[in-house]
């Protein structure tokens, strides 16, 4: 399995670290284009709850960089659009702000987190033009394939908008990441392995598996409270990932194998919280993965 940080030492010749930064957007599963309440999952803060705040982008920057500093060793930086649809906004707004964070000097790499349904021609010229400027990274929210579910989470797109998205960003040479959840409601094991396997038939670079949190500020935590939801057991979900790891490509870097949730709003599972005990459960399943990708 190759990691972030196997690809970056390859890319880059260095550990990089992400900046999360808030560029101010909003969402059209948000502002009534499409919906006004989000994705059932998301916090308040559109899963830009460690997000820097702010209008300028180099002083952002500065304030991220404070604090991973104590565990930077010679590594570089990417500046990380995070918050909400970071490519929901007029071509002269997206311009400024990402310019202004590839021109900072210690940037390496700029990574948008964004929807695929919004995209225009427009942004993605921009971004394949920054491309050439610094590698751009673009994040999609995909989370599922299967139809019941992108209802359910009110996803607002269909699934032929990813695959078609990531046709339009890799003709421009961009590294396109893609995000799974693992554990929506009434999604078996074979579900998930189809969302992942419709990620790689569309040649994705990179992949984030995200273990579904309930948080608080969510519309899916009135879900969770009212008995609709139960969330996976830590044993349930390195069953999964057991099951999923050995179908993901040499080449596909695994970018996430879990997830922060806000502790501050975090209902469930509380086990995730503990960060060390997950991964360090996490690297003893990775290592029980032979080479011909079976568990022991």
């Amino acid at each position: 399995m190759k990691t972030m940080n196997d690809y970056c030492r390859e890319a880059f010749g260095k550990k990089l670290y992400k900046l999360s930064l808030d560029g101010g957007f909003t969402c059209p599963n948000r502002d009534g284009t499409k919906g006004t309440g989000g994705c059932i999952f998301c916090s308040s803060m559109g899963s830009g709850d460690f997000s820097e705040g702010g209008k300028d982008i180099s002083s952002q920057i500065e304030r991220a960089k404070k604090r991973v500093e104590h565990k930077n060793k010679n590594g570089g930086y990417i500046a990380y659009f995070q918050s909400f649809t970071s490519t929901y906004a007029p071509e002269d707004k997206l311009r400024k702000l990402f310019y202004s964070a590839v021109n900072h000097p210690d940037i390496d790499v700029l990574s948008v987190a964004t929807r695929p349904d919004c995209l225009p021609e427009s942004t993605v010229e921009l971004l394949g033009e920054i491309n050439k400027i610094k590698p751009v990274w673009v994040e999609l929210g995909l989370q599922t394939v299967k139809e019941e579910s992108v209802r359910y989470i009110r996803r607002g797109y269909p699934n032929e908008e990813y695959t078609d998205a990531v046709k339009r960003l890799h003709e421009k040479g961009i590294y396109v990441i893609s995000h799974i959840i693992i554990g929506l409601p009434g999604e078996s094991t074979e579900d998930i392995r189809g969302t992942l396997q419709f990620v790689i038939d569309n040649k994705s670079d990179g992949v984030k598996l995200q273990l579904l949190h309930v948080l608080k500020d969510s519309d899916l935590y009135n879900e969770y409270v009212n008995g609709k939801v139960r969330t996976l057991t830590k044993e349930e979900y390195l069953n999964i990932l057991g099951e999923l790891l050995p179908m993901i490509p040499e080449n596909m870097a695994v970018h996430r194998l879990t997830g922060d949730g806000n502790k501050k709003t975090l209902v469930s599972p509380l086990w995730s919280a503990d960060k060390k005990d997950v991964l360090n459960s996490i690297n003893a399943l990775v290592s029980s993965i032979n080479r011909d990708g079976k568990r022991k």
